[in-house]
């Protein structure tokens, strides 16, 4: 997105790009999606900001779409369950990638790893709660901030210089909303739009199905991930993964990880996994629409109530941003939430690791704690050997992450073919 927006068709200068980016890593949901909608509100306002955030959604969504129907409908075939099975094994060295990607840009200083290691603990150990974790990272960020911020200081936007912005910014002066000025009665006025745009389907679903039917229940839960889900796409993954399988039981672990690989080689934003899981949860659960319907109109669900909520965070608070410059103690508030993801991602690594490596895991309760221990003697070691090929193929060699997933499935599926012809 940098290169082609900045470089290429320098519809926007650095200095802006990254501030924009900067505080879409400040809001709760898909910046990804967000950074796409801000940008285009920059360039064209609200109308920009609709086509650009629903156009960078939807190929991903059609995609998903399709690929849940299929899934769903042929899960048992053995060609779909040797195609996901060297899938998964992929998706962990993915995941691991991912991990060690955002832990070398988080992690430089002492408190970031007290503050993911804390993370860690609390959530794999203890089950805390994904909001009480981003929350406590948050407040222990703002203070160190103030009280020692060479310390908590440590995701920082690159530095510019006005030259190599001056082109792209008469561009956004002449038909966008750079100079926009931000009015309290505006900001009023846009959250009640956009969160009547949002709550709308989530009441009519309690008043015409009921607050305990799954389609009430995917809007409920899906609402409150677009709020409280800080830190990128895989923080995300890791409380819906919790929350999806382990709770609400929408989906086993397996079609987690199948969902995710998925997600990996579509179209659009990883964070489109969630459609996924909306569709599993309706088609499981179907009532008299028939299991696809039920599926169908669950993804819609879980879409909208995912992405709307970006609509109300950028336009809401896009005309405020040039007032969120330079505000240190909010970079060391990010910085320490980032940290915090660090550690419930790998949570989220060792989770997948271990339902991909062994078929059979117990649980051990004491002092509070809740753990999962693998029965080595269920060791799937194709998995591993996969998963740890894929690992070095990413990291060692630089490998791209859709060669890596179309060779992992490939193999995968040789192996597990020739493992059923020979029973």
């Amino acid at each position: 997105m940098h290169r082609i927006l900045v470089d290429e068709k320098r519809w926007i200068g650095e200095n802006r790009f990254l501030h924009a980016l900067n505080y879409c890593m400040l809001l709760p949901g898909p910046e990804a999606m967000q950074l796409a909608t801000y940008i285009g509100w920059l360039l064209h306002g609200v109308r920009g900001g609709l086509v650009a955030g629903c156009l960078f959604v939807l190929p991903g969504f059609l995609s998903i779409m399709a690929l849940s129907v299929l899934y769903a409908s042929f899960q048992e075939a053995s060609f779909v369950q040797a195609i996901f099975f060297g899938i998964k094994a992929a998706v962990l060295a993915i995941v691991i990638e991912a991990l060690l990607r955002i832990g070398k840009r988080a992690l430089k200083t002492w408190p970031m790893y007290l503050i993911a290691a804390a993370a860690f603990v609390a959530i794999f150990a203890f089950d805390a709660p994904f909001p009480l974790i981003i929350a406590a990272a948050a407040l222990v960020g703002f203070l160190g901030g103030h009280f020692d911020p060479a310390r908590f200081l440590v995701i920082r936007a690159r530095e510019t210089t006005e030259d190599g912005e001056s082109e792209p910014e008469a561009v956004l002066h002449t038909g966008g909303m750079a100079k926009a000025q931000p009015t309290w009665r505006g900001a009023v006025r846009t959250a009640l739009i956009w969160g009547s745009i949002w709550a709308a389907p989530i009441i009519a679903l309690i008043l015409l199905v009921g607050p305990n039917h799954v389609f009430t229940e995917l809007a409920v839960f899906f609402s409150k991930l677009a709020v409280v889900t800080f830190g990128g796409a895989y923080a995300v993954l890791a409380y819906m993964a919790q929350e999806a399988v382990q709770t609400h039981g929408w989906l086993a672990p397996g079609e987690m990880l199948d969902g995710l690989g998925m997600a990996e080689t579509t179209p659009g934003p990883l964070i489109q996994v969630v459609q996924f899981v909306g569709f599993m949860g309706g088609y499981r659960e179907a009532d008299m629409l028939g299991p696809v319907a039920s599926g169908i109109a669950a993804s819609v669900i879980v879409t909208w109530v995912t992405f709307v909520p970006c609509f109300l965070w950028i336009f809401l608070g896009a005309p405020f941003i040039e007032k969120l410059r330079g505000v240190k103690l909010l970079t060391a508030a990010l910085s320490a939430v980032t940290a915090a993801v660090v550690g419930v991602i790998l949570n989220l690594a060792i989770w997948f690791a271990l339902h991909v490596a062994f078929a059979r895991l117990d649980e051990v309760r004491g002092y509070g704690a809740r753990l999962l221990v693998p029965d080595f003697a269920t060791i799937d070691v194709a998995s591993v050997v996969i998963a740890a090929a894929a690992l070095i193929a990413m990291l060692r060699f630089k490998i791209g992450m859709l060669l890596v997933l179309f060779v992992s499935a490939l193999i995968g599926s040789l192996y597990y073919l020739a493992m059923m012809a020979g029973t």
